[in-house]
């Protein structure tokens, strides 16, 4: 029987390249996503293999739904891939309206632990036990942008429940990393490309993005290691980017 992936935010970007990749190695993959459409797309450029299911992560009743799902259709999970991820707008942080702090919040961290604990539920009693947990983390878990307060704050907290996560679930076969990725070509960094982002010095400038393949190869890796093996941090980034030294 194939190992089971589950990835979410797997329409586009980091989530699409990582699903596909996966399939590629063999896994029966769960895509998860709040718009259906484009799931289905990457569902058959996956393979048979795949299950496209539409969920809100920042909802435990659609997680604990879409966990259900996986269960009936595959029996069992073995590796989950936390990817779901939003940011918002970049402005003062006093201009910030609360709406976007929850937005961000509730899908890059309250989102990551719902799925981390229907997870747990279903990894703790499956035969064998166990699994993995990825979670994506971002350069700004270490290092903020200017004007990300919502984002940064989500991806530092992720940090702990990567390394809580690890702690919890070490008794049970299950084993937790993050990778920390920096400027994947994706939509989301087209602006890097094209028109510029703003730097800590309050200028503007083009950043250097590397392939999304890369990425994906990296969660291919850490998908595939035995469950006696760990790769808490893995850090993924564009080599001539302005990290080492921002802020």
């Amino acid at each position: 029987m194939s190992p089971v992936a589950l990835v979410t935010g797997a329409g586009s970007g980091i989530g699409r390249a990582s699903a596909v990749a996966l399939a590629e190695a063999g896994f029966s993959v769960a895509l998860a996503g709040r718009r259906l459409e484009p799931l289905q797309a990457v569902a058959a450029e996956a393979g048979v293999d795949s299950l496209a299911v539409s969920c809100d992560v920042r909802n435990g009743t659609s997680v604990a739904d879409l966990f259900t799902e996986i269960g009936e259709t595959f029996g069992r999970l073995d590796f989950l891939f936390n990817n779901a991820g939003t940011g918002a707008p970049p402005v003062p942080m006093e201009e910030l309206p609360i709406e976007e702090w929850h937005r961000v919040i509730e899908t890059n961290l309250t989102g990551s632990f719902l799925c981390t604990r229907e997870a747990f539920k279903l990894m703790k009693r499956q035969s064998p036990r166990g699994g993995r947990i990825v979670n994506n983390g971002s350069l700004s878990a270490h290092s903020p942008r200017p004007m990300s307060a919502p984002y940064t704050a989500a991806k530092h907290a992720l940090t702990g429940l990567t390394r809580a996560t690890a702690l919890d679930g070490r008794s049970f076969d299950i084993v937790c990393g993050q990778i920390d990725i920096g400027n994947a070509g994706t939509e989301m960094t087209e602006p890097m490309r094209t028109t510029g982002v703003l730097q800590a010095d309050g200028t503007t400038a083009l950043e250097p993005t590397i392939d999304v393949e890369h990425v994906a190869r990296a969660v291919v890796y850490m998908a595939t290691l035995p469950l006696d093996v760990n790769v808490p941090f893995f850090t993924v980034m564009a080599a001539k980017m302005p990290f080492a030294g921002r802020g």
